[in-house]
């Protein structure tokens, strides 16, 4: 057996941990860019953090999903105002932007030369300017991955830049900072966590520190989201989902992911619903035909032993088989109230446009069998 393994280089998880984002910055100089979303205001503690320890910061919004644009234009304001480091202040997006930004800082060639799929997929010449990973939601794993997700609009898709460069040189991970996040929101985000979590423990591969880390956090996930959607200010749940986020970027960025990240890519390229929403809807339906054509086809695969460990996971029962397990899991994201396809949107007529996409997804690589077209196929009319 053989694996590699790697991650930020130094994560600080804790409530209350934010007061210690100044001194942690100020050891890379005294001009940073701050990357903030939709709701700036949240990054104002960092911002007043960085000034007591005198670092001087300008700030870049990022109100959505990035596309290659907008990092682009991040990138020349940072070098305009001289910026030193980058701090991602915000959710998923806000840490791809920011991971993104860092690396276009320094490598100035076009961003097509880097991207994958629809680029050359050039590796970055340079180190990018050293970033740190303020997340304000619990799911993503963002902070912790050494991919940027960036959208390409004129494609209809979302593709990565990927690098293990792009690796958070701290990723500061307070529980304390989601306490207020909306329980759609908290669903979504937490959906996506659960989702990564499973299919990098039934990836082709999987790795046995990847695998503990999944073991943890799937039980912790289903038994911490229903909890934070009753009851927001739940502060054990909030630090069992922030917890059970930052392992399932961990794992996904040494485990790789499967087919509901495979589909998910192409569907935000062409459709503004939420990443983790899509995610839960192909959830149990990817669990079943990966079930389903390991039992015709790949009987003697692993993976089929995986998904009998999830199942015994998230039902409790010592004797469930793969298939108590992808029935539970969608109960479990029906019980949440997470939308199907439909109501996201998403039509019916773009289902074989959506599954030629996927099947050249980066995330497919690690699906644990090689599903046809048709079977992608099946998974978004079960989804919808």
């Amino acid at each position: 057996m053989r694996f590699e393994f790697s991650t930020a280089s130094q994560i600080v998880f804790g409530p209350g941990t934010l007061a210690e984002a100044g001194k942690l910055a100020k050891v890379w100089g005294r001009r940073a860019v701050v990357i903030v979303g939709k709701r700036p205001q949240r990054a104002q503690r960092v911002l007043d953090l960085l000034e007591e320890n005198r670092v001087v910061t300008s700030t870049v919004a990022v109100v959505q999903e990035p596309t290659v644009d907008d990092v682009v234009s991040g990138a020349a304001a940072a070098r305009r105002f001289g910026a030193e480091m980058v701090i991602g202040v915000g959710g998923g997006s806000v840490m791809d932007a920011a991971k993104a930004i860092s690396a276009l800082m320094t490598n100035e060639d076009s961003v097509f030369d880097y991207l994958e799929v629809v680029g050359k997929g050039q590796p970055f010449e340079l180190p990018p300017a050293p970033w740190m990973a303020v997340p304000t939601t619990s799911g993503t794993g963002a902070e912790v991955t050494k991919n940027a997700v960036l959208r390409v609009p004129e494609r209809g898709v979302k593709v990565s830049l990927r690098s293990p460069y792009l690796f958070a040189r701290v990723a500061l991970v307070d529980p304390e900072l989601t306490l207020d996040m909306a329980p759609a929101l908290t669903t979504s985000t937490g959906l996506d966590a659960i989702s990564q979590l499973i299919e990098a423990y039934t990836s082709s591969r999987a790795n046995p520190t990847c695998d503990a880390l999944c073991a943890a956090g799937i039980s912790k996930a289903v038994r911490a989201l229903p909890e934070a959607v009753r009851d927001p200010k739940s502060l054990q749940a909030r630090i069992d989902l922030s917890l059970a986020g930052l392992w399932s970027g961990i794992a996904l960025a040494n485990a790789g992911l499967g087919a509901v990240h495979g589909l998910a890519a192409p569907i935000g390229g062409q459709y503004r619903a939420a990443h983790g929403a899509v995610c839960g809807a192909l959830l149990a339906p990817v669990m079943e035909m990966n079930i389903s054509a390991l039992r015709s086809r790949g009987a003697d695969n692993p993976a089929l032993g995986r998904y009998a460990d999830v199942a015994r996971w998230v039902t409790g029962h010592t004797d469930a088989t793969p298939e108590d397990g992808a029935a539970w899991i969608r109960q479990f994201v029906g019980s949440l109230g997470n939308p199907r396809l439909s109501a996201l949107k998403i039509t019916n007529d773009k289902f074989t446009e959506i599954a030629a996409k996927a099947a050249e997804a980066s995330s497919m690589k690690a699906n644990p069998i090689a599903l046809t077209a048709d079977e992608l196929c099946q998974v978004l009319t079960n989804s919808y």
